[in-house]
């Protein structure tokens, strides 16, 4: 293929490759220490405790032997003829295999909520394992009227050991594409397209032939590796993009992942609740700030808005948030559900207008700006491993190196997530990862303490498999809280919670009603009452 732009010709000589394959046998963990991550020992500790989840207690051998969610079923129990606002129900879940048999172990991924489809509520239910293929939830009555109860099977235990197992080890389930571009032997500008991925462990998540042009990270000490060019060198590299998912799942594991087995809903009590009034009320006057605890449920939905139980949600207009953001830096960072905020307040916020970066619109970086109001806000996708379309790699610097740039402030706030597309890779890789922005962020609050620093965290995605499963997330969020507990100043930001329970097609991109009630709730934080 043959590019003429202006006098300059561009030649491709090397196509984007197709992923080399890989030994189905190479599923082993990968030897990582604390050191590794930057973290310390009784750190490392107390993440694999928080992670923990039970197993099936022996080798998957049978289909028919793992969790069904045909046979298995919930029940309300000592379901009364009314109830009022602020109670609670409990539920009971009993998982069956495919025989109609009971599970005598846990680690089934199941997800419970309330809901009102006519007056658009839901409250999200926390399951609880009681590792014996038993399951409870206390689902609390937040609004008036009527419920019902909702429970899904997401993953069977038996798929949430396939997932871990190969989590943990060095197949590369996604690839990435380096463009290298630059003078060939003719002194006609060329571009080769190889392999990339990161450098995780002794040797990688892969090796190649004519392995490797290595790039590391200064603050970070991430290391990413491209294959070498045929005929560029290493410093050519100049493009970044995703390439092909690639499946560790043998025939027989593949299974487990079919879709009449994967998110879908058990049967149960289809009673309906009824909720009386109740004089007491329920919810919470406290002023949002850092360091509130996220009970469960952190909220509902009512007429699709959501009343929160962490502290006092605001419901803002668009003048309103025009007010608060008035004199204010907003840095985003992170993925496209942090562009999804972008682009909210590009469009809702009166007189806010995105600047002509020649980026790419999806990709960023992206600003916009007010200016009787002296708003500014940033957003850009944090550094690789990310799956993005072509774009610089200049323009995908790591999170922890973009907080050290930021001075701080009263005037600034600081907002990012880094789940979406870290699922794809090791946890203790993850961990590596926010251990170096934790460091960045206490390093800006040390200098800066009226600054207002957000995690925002991952949400729920529409696909269920061996790439996106929730699962992954979840346990994601669950390492970035562990690792920040004790972080001051920092508010942790649960969307978990928001998009698991709401009636919207779950999608990696939460549906536009979701990202209105996201803003409101951070507002909340940057502006409090």
């Amino acid at each position: 293929i043959v590019w003429r732009l202006n006098c300059l010709q561009i030649r491709r000589i090397h196509p984007p490759p197709n992923p080399k394959p890989v030994p189905r046998n190479n599923t082993t963990s990968l030897t990582i220490s604390v050191f590794d991550m930057g973290i310390s020992v009784e750190e490392w500790e107390r993440i694999q405790k928080s992670l923990d989840w039970p197993y099936p207690d022996q080798e998957i051998i049978q289909l028919n032997l793992s969790t069904s969610p045909a046979h298995s079923t919930f029940s309300i129990v000592r379901l009364k003829k009314s109830y009022k606002v602020g109670e609670n129900i409990s539920v009971i879940i009993r998982a069956r295999d495919h025989n109609n048999h009971l599970k005598t172990h846990g680690g089934d991924f199941f997800k419970a909520k309330l809901f009102n489809s006519g007056l658009k509520a839901n409250v999200y239910g926390e399951v609880v394992d009681h590792r014996n293929g038993t399951y409870s939830v206390e689902l609390l009555l937040p609004w008036e009227g009527q419920a019902q109860v909702f429970v899904r099977l997401e993953h069977s235990s038996e798929v949430v050991q396939i997932l871990k197992k190969h989590r943990d080890s060095s197949f590369p389930r996604s690839h990435y594409i380096g463009h290298f571009e630059g003078l060939g032997p003719d002194e006609k500008r060329i571009r080769e397209a190889v392999q990339c991925n990161i450098k995780w462990g002794a040797e990688g998540s892969w090796r190649r032939g004519n392995c490797c042009c290595e790039y590391k990270d200064k603050k970070t000490a991430m290391v990413w590796q491209c294959e070498r060019p045929k005929i560029l060198p290493c410093d050519k590299l100049v493009y970044h993009s995703k390439g092909s998912l690639e499946t560790p799942l043998n025939l027989f594991e593949k299974q487990f992942f079919a879709k009449p087995l994967t998110n879908v809903p058990i049967t149960g009590d289809k009673q309906i609740i009824n909720v009386l009034p109740n004089t007491a009320g329920i919810g919470t006057m406290e002023r949002c700030r850092s360091g509130l605890i996220t009970p469960i449920p952190a909220g509902f939905y009512f007429k699709d808005v959501w009343k929160s139980f962490v502290c006092n949600t605001q419901q803002f207009s668009s003048a309103q948030m025009g007010n608060c953001l008035k004199k204010k830096i907003v840095y985003m960072m992170g993925d496209s559900t942090t562009r999804q905020w972008f682009e909210f307040f590009e469009k809702t916020v009166p007189g806010l207008r995105r600047m002509n970066l020649h980026t790419p619109r999806m990709a960023g970086p992206l600003m916009a700006v007010e200016l009787k109001n002296n708003i500014i806000i940033h957003w850009r996708p944090h550094g690789v491993p990310l799956r993005f379309t072509i774009m610089p790699m200049t323009d995908l610097p790591f999170i922890a190196n973009e907080i050290d740039k930021i001075a701080g402030g009263p005037h600034v706030v600081v907002v990012f997530t880094i789940v979406a597309h870290l699922v794809f890779h090791p946890v203790t890789f993850f961990v590596h990862k926010v251990a170096k922005i934790r460091q960045s962020v206490v390093a800006l609050l040390s200098r800066a303490p009226e600054t207002t620093v957000v995690i925002k965290s991952g949400n729920t995605a529409g696909l269920k498999d061996i790439f996106q499963s929730d699962w992954y997330a979840l346990q994601l969020n669950t390492v970035i809280q562990e690792m920040f507990r004790d972080i001051n100043g920092v508010i942790y930001f649960d969307v978990w919670q928001m998009t698991s329970c709401h009636y919207s097609i779950e999608n990696v991109h939460p549906a536009p009603v979701v990202i209105a009630n996201e803003i409101n709730m951070f507002l909340s934080y940057v502006c409090p009452a």
